[in-house]
């Protein structure tokens, strides 16, 4: 985690500095890409973390290996747990998901949004 949030730190300052809106900016910690299988579900867990920065997030698990690695199914039957992960990053925070299965997902965000508590009216 202190890996992946300094470099999300520094390239944000660097895209601040060349004049970049914060609001223009999200963070990807960039699943899958140079991390062993832990870390990727260390990044999952500790997901407030990145949060804490106050970027929206971008959680890009949809047919990683580490899904593989943890089901034992091969790439073109992790739609259940490609699904799974995508809806564990918008419980836990994060706003934008990359997905391939994106019938799948909207199904399954729509029933996590149904069990959402709805703001009172006044």
């Amino acid at each position: 985690m202190p890996q992946v949030l300094s470099f999300l730190e520094q390239n944000t300052q660097v895209l601040r500095g060349l004049g970049v809106d914060s609001a223009r900016i999200a963070w990807d910690p960039g699943i899958g890409f140079g991390k062993t299988v832990e870390q990727n579900f260390a990044l999952l867990a500790r997901q407030h973390e990145l949060l804490a920065a106050g970027y929206p997030l971008l959680a890009g698990w949809s047919r990683k290996s580490s899904l593989g690695t943890v089901t034992g199914l091969p790439v073109n039957d992790r739609v259940a747990p490609s699904v799974a992960a995508a809806l564990l990053a918008v419980e836990r925070g994060a706003r934008i998901v990359r997905v391939h299965d994106v019938k799948e997902t909207v199904a399954a965000l729509k029933v996590w949004g149904a069990a959402q508590p709805q703001p009172a009216v006044k």
